[in-house]
Parts: C-alpha cells; structure tokens; sequence
C-alpha cells in the first residue's frame, strides 16, 4: 500500500481550490500571462521527452510485437470502445459534456513515467515498458485527437479539429523531433537530471490545471453538473478500470505470456497519462469554458491508478 500520499495529487486538489477561490487571478497578474507560460512549458515538456528517450531501450524492446499489439490495441482500442458502449444511455447536454470527458480519458495514451517505475518495482519486463509507454505518447499525438474528432465535430462548434491538429504538430510533434535530433549530445545530461525534468513537468501540469478549471469556474460550467452525474462518473472510471485490467489479464494467459510480459501489458496497458490529457485539453479545448471539465475524469483515473497498481506493483515484486 501506499506509505505516503501522493504530494503531486495533494497538488492538484489545491489547484482546483485556488481556481475556485481565485478564478480571474490570471488578468489580475500583469507579469504573467498563464497561457503563455503553458504553452511554452508544454513545448519544453515534449522537447524534454525526446531529449530523454533512449534509442538503446526502445531498440531492446522493438521485437516483442505481441507485447506492442496487445498494449498499444488496449489503450486506443479498448479503453474507446468501452465508452462508446455508455453513449446510448446519454439523454442530456450535462452528460453529454461528462461523456465526453470520459471518452476523452479514454482516448489518451498510456503514461510514459509511472508505467516504467510501477513494472520495476514488479520486476516485469522493463525495456518493452520503456518501448511501449514511449512509443503510445506518440501515436496518441494523432490517435487522441481523431477519436475526439469523430464526437465532438458534431456536437460542439468551438472544436476545431484540423486547427486543433496543426497545433499538436506545433506544440507536440516537432519539439518532440527536436529533442530526439539531440537525444545524442545531451540525452545522458537529460536522464542524469530527469527527476528536475519531471519536477518542471509536474509545475506545467498544476498550471495547466489552474487554467482550465479557472475558466470553467468563471463560466459558472460546474453549476449545471450535478453531483449525481459526477459521482456516476466517478463509478465507470473505477468500472472501467477493472474491466481493462481483468480483459488484458485474461489475454496475457490465453496468449500464454511470461511473468515479466504480463505484467508489463497489465502496468501499461491499463495506465492514461495525466501529462498528455492536462496538455492536450489544453490544446484541444483551448477555446471552451468547459475545459476544466474534460481533466476531471483523467484526475480521478490518475489517483486511482497510482494507488492499485502500487499495491499490486508492490505484491508483484514481493512474489518474486
């Protein structure tokens, strides 16, 4: 079990207080601008991340395709189609909005940090960890914003899908490429500090958080969800997380994986990334009130992932 709490978590609850609290801070603060501070800190977050990727780990678990198909098939595939199973039972624009939210979640990729940490505690196989939460980050960068395209082109004019492409691209895809094309000269610099690197990542993310649940506050988005459709929410995330983790376990012994494979499918498959969905909500719904909204469900499946697979981390290595 957990020893401690999780201060990133504690960090983020108070985010979410000090927007409520203090919703206009931003225009009230004449030497900062807080969009322009993200969007930067987004950029050096992904530039950072190639910058950290190591080609000899991504090369050590290139070969394991059933691993990859398995991992990659459950965070964009999976996890999708389980919520779109819950859509027919959407009968009104509150929960329309939670919905959506929830698909959100589901869409994003796997994350990249905790996966890694949480298959070396349970001693699984670490290189195709490595391979697999890296190598979802990036398909995410195209994947998450088409699966929101299908829905929300449709049932919300404030999202622009190519303009919200174009700036991923920006923002995402080429400081990502920028990092990599010096991951030679600087990539050992960058890993020896990773944990300062991941620090700042976690600084951008509360930012982040404070931005958008800022804006929803001052656009009064939380006074029509009920607290009912909430705690609703709240109850499929835990639901849907069982179900994934239960379906990958079962496939990991009919497909008769090792003990180091399973439980590197189990860690990734059934992790989202915090980082991804804080960044590209703030991308992908720059221009709506509700923005706030969509990091919810991401928020809550972020806390309960930490907490279970640490517990089931921690057994797995005492086991072996």
């Amino acid at each position: 079990m957990l020893k401690k709490i999780d201060g990133f978590i504690v960090g983020l609850l108070c985010m979410i207080a000090l927007a409520y609290w203090f919703p206009g801070m931003d225009g009230n603060w004449r030497l900062i601008n807080l969009e322009t501070v993200t969007t930067v800190g987004i950029s050096l977050i992904f530039f950072f991340y190639g910058l950290k990727l190591s080609p000899q780990n991504m090369k050590k678990g290139l070969l394991n395709y059933k691993l990859h198909l398995l991992v990659q098939l459950t965070t964009f595939l999976l996890f999708p189609l389980l919520v779109i199973c819950l859509r027919p039972l959407v009968h009104s624009e509150d929960a329309e909005l939670l919905w959506l939210a929830l698909f959100f979640m589901a869409a994003l990729p796997s994350a990249v940090s905790s996966s890694v940490v949480m298959v070396s505690i349970a001693k699984g196989n670490i290189p195709g960890a490595i391979f697999n939460a890296s190598i979802s980050g990036m398909i995410g960068i195209v994947v998450t914003p088409i699966w929101m395209g299908i829905f929300m082109s449709s049932t919300d004019s404030d999202f622009d899908f190519w303009g919200s492409v174009i700036s991923l691209i920006i923002k995402i895809v080429l400081p990502v490429i920028g990092g990599l094309s010096l991951n030679k000269y600087l990539g050992d610099t960058a890993r020896k500090y990773s944990s300062y690197l991941t620090l700042f990542d976690k600084s951008i993310i509360l930012l982040i958080v404070y931005n958008s649940f800022g804006k929803s506050f001052k656009a009064n988005i939380f006074d029509n969800i009920s607290f009912f459709h909430l705690s609703i929410t709240a109850v499929i995330i835990v639901f849907t997380f069982v179900i994934v983790y239960s379906t990958v376990y079962f496939i990991t012994i009919k497909l008769n994986f090792s003990r180091k494979d399973r439980i590197t499918a189990l860690f990734c498959g059934s992790k989202k990334s915090l980082m991804h969905g804080s960044v590209m909500a703030n991308v992908l719904f720059k221009n709506m009130a509700s923005q706030g909204i969509f990091i919810i469900p991401i928020m809550v499946y972020h806390s309960l992932q930490l907490i279970v697979i640490s517990f089931i981390a921690q057994r797995y290595g005492r086991r072996a």
